[in-house]
């Protein structure tokens, strides 16, 4: 891949390939995906488990080697510059990263003193990031004693130490209770904010939706769709109507699909999810074709396409099912 200077790029990657041996053979974890990350956003990686979202991840880090293709992240080819790399990145893994055994202030300290800072320094980081991410009260103790929202904000606030130009984010909010989740959506918008690009992981659908400025969503290894989350939505156009009859949801489905105000027509499990111009106008013509072929119906919505509709209709399946 040519060089690309570009200030407003802090992450791109093209042909992006992940191959490992298997116990049937290779296995492909990332199937050639290209990526274009802009400074200054938070860009959401969205997708099920086992989706290659952490494995891309951490070949961006330089944490893991690539199979093929080509990246460069804060200004630096991920290959032949790995170490500046490292020098310009945080990192924060799905697991914590912390030392239960020491303090917060002590580690927060201690990870300054790795990046060359001096110890005054390294104190003065360490207390405006204790004040940036609300750990006064505990700041003097060992992290064994956090709450799981507490730990997590020192995870990140241990990526943040040495002002990185790029945070990534492996599912952050994983296992936090609603409160810790919107407290970690505070904090992730303030950094953003102050200058630094996000790229994180998630398999939250809303998370993708309300935190992020764009969003890249991946299914086995490869890149589906990408773009703002209003976009993508706008995308799939008109109202989403799904509906489920008491039996025979696959007839349900081929009498729906030919009618000529559906313009597209899914079966995910039992539910009949159908993309029309005006869902509540619809409503009513659907439920004469229902009649018509003799099918009850046992339940009927209408809303705005979500991110789980484009993921629908690109993959053919739901989003939340793969996540679950």
């Amino acid at each position: 891949m040519a060089t690309i200077t570009h200030s407003r790029l802090a992450i791109q990657a093209r042909g992006l390939q992940r191959r490992y041996r298997g116990r049937s053979g290779e296995v492909e974890a990332v199937a050639g995906m290209d990526l274009v990350v802009e400074a200054g956003a938070i860009f959401g990686f969205l997708g099920p488990n086992g989706a290659g979202k952490t494995t891309v991840m951490r070949m961006l880090a330089t944490l893991l080697p690539l199979s093929g293709g080509e990246a460069e992240v804060a200004g630096a080819d991920v290959r032949r510059e790995p170490r500046t790399v490292r020098r310009r990145i945080g990192y924060v893994g799905q697991k914590c990263g912390s030392d239960h055994s020491i303090s917060g202030r002590s580690e927060l300290v201690f990870q300054g003193l790795l990046y060359g800072l001096s110890r005054s320094r390294a104190e003065r980081r360490a207390a405006e990031l204790v004040g940036a991410f609300d750990l006064t009260e505990c700041a003097t103790r060992r992290s064994e004693t956090y709450s799981g929202g507490q730990r997590r904000r020192l995870d990140v606030a241990l990526g943040l130490v040495h002002r990185p130009s790029v945070l990534f984010l492996d599912e952050p909010t994983t296992g936090l209770d609603p409160q810790s989740r919107a407290r970690m959506w505070e904090e992730v918008r303030r950094v953003r904010d102050q200058g630094t690009t996000v790229f994180l992981t998630t398999h939250y659908l809303e998370e993708a939706d309300v935190l992020c400025d764009r969003v890249a969503i991946v299914d086995r290894g490869r890149t589906v769709a990408q773009g703002t989350p209003d976009e993508l939505k706008r995308a799939v156009g008109g109202d989403v109507v799904a509906l489920r009859v008491r039996e025979h949801a696959e007839v349900a489905l081929r009498a729906l699909a030919a009618q000529p105000y559906v313009k597209e027509a899914t079966l995910d499990g039992d539910t009949v999810r159908l993309h029309v111009e005006r869902g509540e106008a619809a409503g009513h013509l659907l439920l004469g074709q229902l009649r018509t072929a003799g099918l009850e119906l046992v339940t009927l919505s209408v809303a705005r396409p979500s991110l789980d509709d484009v993921f629908l209709g690109c993959t053919g399946r739901s989003l939340r099912d793969g996540a679950a």
